[in-house]
């Protein structure tokens, strides 16, 4: 009898919380999750891919069993992934893994609450409304949209769920990126004159995949879901799993490295986009069949934005036949630099009193000094295991699906990076200056709307 009364009692506190929480905008699942903060979240891969396995997977199996989360499915359109995914999963979480043919049957499970979205680039942002619409929280890997339809759309889609999204921005959750940006928006770095970005490879084989390529076949996958909204071409492997070398399916370059670093600008500025972008490029090394560059400069306007606001331009630089695979980010201003390769701020470059005494002006040299003793480093490699940096980032993520509250890379910084992603793209596939219309939210070049 006493077990019953608690539990007519705590049934009916639930009851009522329930109608005042969803009196201010809860859904019964969200209020669920508040309730039971020590409850476990069950999660679901989208997508078995490199990416998952030996980055997101290990990340998020860093922090899981503190939190209370747990990974219980894979959806993979591919049997040959879905099957290694159920396996390789149920390996490393010794869960039964349930294993799923596409998303529409994923969401078909019960008492799923999050999903990580690692797929294709040009999918990104339509599994991420697949996933708000299921009433699932969402990590989705950058870049977030590769069109303006789909980014508008999704940031629709998730600004209108009370759903937690993390976009895969994770220099967001970097300690030396966070130092970077409290320097600059205390006005101590002075007004920003230029940024540079670069991204340099040497490796023929980057974004290939030979030996999956040999064993895909189109009876095995589904390859009309693949292409979603892009338009139909007839089956081809390479473009199923080679998807970064072949526009529309990827912008190459701009969205996988670009992304990245163009977000720290937005960021560390919150300027929304550039004004303009003007590209050149081509294929110059690698002729193996690809339509995306394998070297790009694009450069970027961002200012003036009015009357009080000076402006600077970016630019960015990548190839694939010569590099290191450092990535480069310098902030330069009248009184010198901030260099996020050494993560410092110097004086370099600045106003000396030699120059300045000229002009009867007065020198201008900022100090010397570390933003972080302990520094994030790019991992930039897709081996990359669990690195820090997105370790931290997956982290945020769940703390946030705990907590309700938004996390350090939320849906805006996703739509920012992408408008200037499409711009840049825009760029590259008409030759002409892109600009961006506020109004319409549309990015133009040659007078046209850019759609592919």
């Amino acid at each position: 009898m006493e077990n019953s009364r608690r539990k007519f009692i705590k049934q009916t506190a639930v009851a009522s919380a329930g109608v005042y929480l969803g009196s201010l905008g809860f859904s019964a699942k969200s209020y669920g999750r508040i309730l039971g903060a020590n409850d476990r979240v069950r999660v679901a891969a989208v997508g078995f891919s490199d990416r998952f396995k030996q980055t997101l997977l290990p990340c998020f199996l860093n922090h899981n069993k503190e939190l209370n989360f747990d990974m219980v499915a894979v959806s993979d359109l591919w049997k040959l992934r879905r099957e290694e995914g159920q396996a390789y999963l149920k390996e490393k979480t010794g869960n039964d893994i349930k294993a799923f043919r596409n998303n529409d049957e994923l969401y078909q499970m019960k008492d799923l609450d999050a999903v990580i979205v690692s797929t294709a680039d040009f999918q990104h942002a339509l599994h991420a409304i697949e996933g708000v619409k299921a009433n699932c929280d969402v990590y989705c890997e950058k870049p977030f949209a590769e069109t303006m339809d789909d980014n508008k759309a999704a940031f629709k889609a998730i600004k209108a769920s009370d759903r937690i999204v993390q976009i895969g921005s994770q220099r967001r959750s970097g300690s030396n990126y966070m130092a970077a940006e409290k320097f600059i928006k205390e006005g101590k770095f002075g007004d920003i004159t230029m940024v540079e970005l670069t991204w340099n490879v040497n490796q023929p084989g980057r974004w290939r995949r030979p030996d999956l390529v040999a064993k895909c076949k189109e009876e095995d996958t589904d390859w009309k879901r693949f292409l979603m909204n892009r338009p139909y071409e007839a089956w081809d492997p390479r473009k199923y799993l080679e998807y970064r070398l072949f526009w529309p399916y990827s912008s190459g370059m701009p969205g996988q490295w670009m992304s990245h670093q163009i977000d720290t600008v937005h960021w560390f500025t919150n300027l929304q986009h550039p004004r303009s972008v003007v590209a050149n490029g081509g294929i110059y090394q690698w002729k193996d069949g690809r339509r995306n560059w394998d070297t790009t400069t694009a450069v970027f306007d961002y200012g003036p934005q009015d009357d009080l606001t000076k402006g600077f331009q970016v630019t960015f630089g990548s190839r694939m036949h010569n590099g290191d695979e450092r990535p480069a980010e310098i902030y330069y201003a009248n009184g010198g630099e901030l260099n996020l390769i050494t993560n410092k701020v110097s004086p370099l470059g600045g106003l000396s009193e030699r120059h300045a005494s000229a002009m009867g002006m007065k020198p201008n040299l900022l100090p010397e000094l570390n933003l972080t003793e302990k520094v994030e480093k790019v991992v930039a490699s897709a081996n990359t295991g669990a690195d820090p940096l997105t370790s931290g980032h997956v982290r945020n993520w769940m703390e946030c699906i705990r907590s309700r509250k938004q996390p350090n890379a939320p849906v805006e910084a996703g739509y920012y990076h992408s408008i200037a992603n499409i711009m840049t793209n825009a760029a590259v596939r008409t030759g002409a200056k892109a600009t961006f219309d506020v109004k319409t939210q549309e990015v133009i070049a040659n007078g046209k709307v850019f759609k592919y």
